[in-house]
């Protein structure tokens, strides 16, 4: 009897716990559709929630407010979404894999590679076969791959441990720092303003086409991630009672590089550097929902998402009418919140 009380409340619990997590899920979900409201709503031309609202599902009236919400700024809007979760996600990665706190694309390198790839196309500018606006991108992309790869080769080369993986990020890190640095000093002025413009981050970069590989890529790379979303939560165990359960941990820590890799550098092609997002994303997911996989990585890009889109909206009220870049804001949201959050947790997770 007493063995089958036990069953009864440990179901219970995980019932309360489940309710709770489903509870939390669907208020951030509805803090995001706030957030993509607004930041429909911004801009230079303040247009009221309601009509921004009826023009999504088809009521609008007022022609000019269809052509600026559908035409201008939708495509933006939806690419702080997916930008964002992409970030989230890579960040809860990177944090799982690497088992460090500080683990993510921008502070171990891979942003950074794809700065450097970036403006090594801004600097090269005509003797490029390919025109600029397919060229940058294109380069951020490679250069991001390049950067999570060499992470992998570096840390392999004493073992693909965590702390060698670390080492090895923050060794490219400060390389594609210095190259980047190098570029700008050689760059002509027209060339390191664009450079500098790019580093910040911007989304007013984005346009239906390039949303749609954003979103194209996130739909083939998340679902291929959730499917190891069992064998990331039994590596926060440890590799060692990780590979006890039958996870192959070289092979799971592989395919995360992989879709950091592949993620990230979709992400800030389109956009530039934004960085803190996947820093402070996962930290907020695991604080309310927990270590499961399951659920932090949904989690994770469920903030990541809010976080820029919430953004955006600040880089428009900061200052209306001009291109404040988003890459600003987030530091300016993500470093305070990000010391609020140490400050608040009473336990570590790590």
């Amino acid at each position: 009897m007493a063995g089958l009380s036990a069953t009864v409340e440990a179901r219970a619990a995980w019932g309360r716990l489940a309710a709770r997590r489903a509870s939390l899920l669907a208020g951030g979900a509805a803090v995001l559709v706030l957030c993509f409201l607004l930041d429909l709503a911004t801009g230079p031309a303040l247009l009221p929630v309601s009509a921004v609202a009826a023009s999504l599902v088809g009521a609008g009236q007022d022609p000019m407010v269809e052509a600026i919400v559908w035409s201008i700024r939708l495509p933006v809007a939806l690419m702080a979404l997916l930008v964002g979760a992409a970030l989230g996600l890579t960040g809860a990665v990177m944090q799982t894999i690497l088992n460090n706190p500080l683990a993510s694309s921008y502070t171990l390198g891979v942003s950074a590679g794809a700065g450097f790839g970036a403006a090594l196309v801004i600097v090269l500018g005509a003797a490029l076969p390919l025109a600029e606006a397919q060229a940058v991108p294109l380069a951020a992309f490679l250069f991001a791959a390049l950067a999570c790869a060499g992470v992998w080769l570096l840390g392999g080369l004493r073992g693909a441990t965590p702390e060698t993986l670390v080492l090895a990020g923050i060794a490219l890190m400060f390389l594609f720092q210095a190259l980047l640095a190098l570029l700008q000093f050689m760059a002509s002025p027209e060339a390191l303003q664009q450079i500098v413009f790019w580093l910040f981050g911007s989304l007013q970069r984005a346009t239906w086409p390039k949303l749609g590989i954003v979103a194209t890529v996130l739909a083939i790379a998340v679902p291929l991630l959730l499917r190891d979303a069992w064998r990331l939560t039994a590596l926060r165990l440890g590799d060692d009672r990780a590979a006890a359960l039958g996870v192959r941990v070289a092979g799971v820590r592989f395919r995360g590089f992989i879709f950091v890799s592949v993620a990230t550098g979709v992400a800030v092609a389109f956009v530039g550097t934004i960085g803190f997002v996947g820093l402070v994303a996962p930290h907020v997911a695991r604080m309310l929902l927990g270590e499961d996989q399951r659920v932090l990585l949904p989690g994770a890009a469920l903030a990541g998402a809010v976080l820029l889109s919430a953004a955006s909206v600040a880089s428009k009220i900061v200052s209306p009418g001009a291109l404040f870049p988003v890459g600003i804001v987030t530091a300016l949201i993500g470093v305070p919140f990000f010391a609020w959050l140490i400050l608040a947790s009473r336990r570590s997770h790590w």
